[in-house]
């Protein structure tokens, strides 16, 4: 569906239209919302989402992988389990949304955790009071804690040993960072850590992340912004206060992602690589090079260049490696994305009977290319379509936005959720080279090689 857009008979008509309809949906979808400080320390955004009949309550906590003891990993993640494990308000968190007829479900990465549920709007003062009563009331019992060590334990088990390529991550990620905690996986760097946890340490956790002042809250609903704050304010049983000075200006907004000190990584001076054979259907290989954090000025330009390279049929190296169907059966380039120091990463299977290390060259020689040519105002636009297209989209459903919301609240700017795609326009071609300049170099490359075979 998205390539079909490109495929224009005149470019600059196309490139008009596109425009044209980027522009349109880009303020149809402008998320007006409005912002509050409760008296507990809670920010709340709310959302007035006159287009569905559901409610949305989405809570992000400032905690993830990168905030725990090295000795002690895996507790955000076991967290993300141990919150619906009840309270003694509500023992059973899941068949009271079931019974409502919503959804709720969590996911937990390096730097957040984040929780949410949609139902219909008649169902929102109880989810409301859900949220509210296992932030304060969490049932945390021996044996709570001993049905979710298994589960995460299983789940670590399935997804990371017994799935093809599903260490990648447990290996990549100590050989791109030596200090900073991104060096370990949400599920831990080693297992035993969350299975061998005791019920002191997981309190110890719960009291030290798991307060409002360390969390956003955003509500999505049919209905007025002064409704949804009622319903909080009665659920938390607090007052709130709109996030404005006297004169309406607004205030200078808090930075969750920055609040916290980190062991800060060094530059990388020279090339790493790590080989390993697993049980998988082809070779696998993976090329990491470290990058600047969301804060810093390249950060747009290199999401682009990871575009540019991999993503979708248009691709560089879809059109000059994956289509050639010689080296390789499949291909991939992305950021993670991360508050802190991130990586770009190319990824593909090796064709069988290929020199993994060929592969790896020709993955090696479309990034620097880009350090020696200027990427053409078409490419560059293309690109840019494509990020808006998806950022739109990404905005779509009430639920989306209002995880948007607590996103950029989180990273200092809630106003970037209406106005990250007008920042992406402004990429220019200069920058993309200048970025790749800094990033694609041969001493801080890592090189990953997962060979078929077992160990």
């Amino acid at each position: 569906m998205t390539e079909k857009r490109y495929v224009i008979v005149k470019k600059d008509k196309g490139k008009f239209v596109w425009k044209f309809f980027c522009i349109f949906a880009v303020c149809y979808f402008m998320i007006d919302y409005r912002k509050y400080i409760l008296s507990n320390g809670l920010t709340l955004l709310t959302h007035e989402a006159w287009d569905t009949p559901l409610a949305t309550v989405n809570v992000m906590y400032n905690v993830g992988a990168r905030d725990e003891d090295p000795q002690r990993t895996g507790f955000a993640h076991l967290f993300e389990h141990l919150m619906f494990g009840g309270t003694e308000r509500v023992p059973d968190f899941d068949a009271v949304v079931s019974s409502l007829g919503g959804e709720s479900n969590a996911f937990t990465n390096n730097d957040i955790t984040n929780y949410y549920i949609t139902l219909p709007v008649a169902g929102l003062p109880t989810a409301l009071m859900l949220e509210a009563d296992r932030m304060g009331g969490l049932s945390l019992t021996p044996k709570a804690l001993e049905v979710q060590q298994k589960v995460v334990t299983e789940e670590y088990n399935q997804r990371y040993m017994n799935q093809p390529y599903g260490d990648v991550w447990l290996l990549l990620r100590p050989l791109c960072y030596k200090k900073y905690p991104y060096r370990w996986a949400t599920i831990g760097a080693d297992i035993r850590h969350v299975s061998e946890a005791t019920l002191e340490d997981v309190k110890a956790f719960h009291e030290r992340y798991y307060r409002a002042d360390n969390a956003i809250l955003a509500v999505a609903a049919p209905m007025k912004h002064e409704e949804m704050v009622a319903m909080v304010e009665r659920e938390w049983r607090v007052e709130s206060e709109e996030w404005r000075t006297e004169s309406g200006e607004r205030r200078e907004e808090r930075c969750f992602a920055r609040e916290r000190m980190y062991p800060v990584e060094e530059e990388q001076r020279e090339a790493r690589r790590q080989e390993v054979r697993r049980e998988v259907p082809a070779d696998a290989v993976y090329l990491a090079w470290p990058m600047c954090d969301h804060f810093g000025d390249d950060f747009r330009a290199c999401d682009l260049l990871s575009d540019l390279l991999g993503t979708g049929h248009s691709s560089r190296i879809y059109n000059n490696i994956v289509r050639e169907g010689r080296l390789v059966t499949e291909a991939d380039a992305y950021i993670t994305g991360d508050a802190g120091p991130g990586l770009l990463v190319l990824s593909a299977k090796v064709k069988a009977g290929v020199d993994p290390d060929e592969v790896a060259e020709a993955l090696r020689r479309e990034a620097y290319k880009l350090t020696e040519e200027r990427v053409d105002d078409y490419e560059l636009e293309k690109v840019k379509n494509r990020y808006e297209s998806t950022f739109v989209y990404s905005q779509y459903k009430a639920a989306d936005r209002a995880l948007a919301l607590c996103q950029y609240t989180w990273l200092g700017d809630t106003e970037r959720a209406n106005r990250d795609a007008e920042d992406y326009r402004r990429v220019t071609a200069e920058q993309m080279q200048q970025a790749a300049r800094h990033l694609f170099c041969p001493e801080r490359e890592n090189v990953l090689i997962v060979r078929k075979g077992g160990e």
